[in-house]
């Protein structure tokens, strides 16, 4: 890498490495304090009000006694990968060689474990800094089968938990995302692909596409995440890890009977089959 007591000139060396020589220079600067209580409170108001663009988010965020405008939360929003959720036109163009799949689960009985697993990422705030949590949902039993936190939010942390998962419990049928950059990543679906999994992606912004997703984020800020602040990313993988022991062994779930997750994955009920 760039050695800057070497004898050959930061211009060389970054063009021997094919990289920028600005980006040499370039320090990347910490995530001001101030825009770390936005992005959290953010983070809170979209939890409640999904459906908030960048302008109801400023007009929110100015009646508590913040001072914003619209294009700083808008920037705040792409940095924490959200959007205002609801049913829009699909405008919008995939990355260059990304494709964007349809949607398969719509009016699809789910009936069993590894029928459909889902996948979703959110933000999760910390002490100092915020981090990126990706988990792999099993969609029948709503069990979390595999789960990655990553400091940015690059493809390949995805691409870990479904290997992982997949090495774990084997391949469902379907693999339901939305359109997120990393999921239409060749690097992401081909992995699927390979093991011959049939993907389905989300309408544009229609959160009710990975509800189930949706809730689960719901359950781990209000019963973990917003308890806690985390001072480092060891820390937060730490406590997340045994919240999500919690939610699949023990925390009961209405929509099973008041069942865990595991209990719904390993051993379904019939009931619950039918349902």
């Amino acid at each position: 890498m760039i050695d800057r007591c070497h004898a050959l000139p930061l211009a060389r060396q970054a063009e021997a490495l094919g990289i920028s020589r600005g980006s040499v220079y370039y320090a990347p600067r910490p995530v001001s304090a101030s825009d770390l209580a936005l992005m959290r409170r953010m983070d809170e108001l979209h939890l409640e009000y999904p459906f908030a663009g960048s302008r109801m988010l400023r007009d929110l965020l100015v009646a508590e006694g913040f001072t914003v405008g619209r294009l700083h939360v808008s920037t705040l929003m792409k940095r924490m990968g959200i959007e205002a959720l609801y049913r829009k036109p699909n405008t919008s163009k995939p990355a260059p060689g990304h494709t964007v799949y349809p949607y398969l689960l719509r009016k699809l009985p789910v009936t069993r474990s590894n029928q459909v697993w889902a996948m979703d990422i959110t933000y999760i705030p910390m002490a100092r800094g915020f981090v990126y949590l990706a988990a792999v949902v099993d969609w029948f039993s709503r069990r979390v089968l595999a789960w990655r936190l990553s400091i940015t939010l690059e493809a390949a942390f995805c691409i870990e938990a479904v290997e992982e998962a997949l090495a774990r419990y084997g391949r469902p049928e379907i693999f339901n995302t939305d359109q997120g950059s990393q999921f239409t990543s060749h690097d992401f679906t081909s992995v699927l692909l390979k093991h011959e999994i049939a993907i389905s992606m989300d309408g544009k912004g229609a959160w009710r596409d990975n509800v189930f997703v949706e809730r689960l984020w719901r359950s781990i800020k209000y019963e973990e995440v917003y308890l806690k602040a985390y001072d480092s990313v060891s820390e937060a993988r730490t406590s997340i890890g045994r919240y999500l022991a919690f939610y699949n062994g023990q925390r009961p779930h209405s929509s099973l009977d008041r069942k865990t997750p595991d209990q719904a994955y390993f051993n379904p009920l019939p009931q619950l089959a039918a349902a």
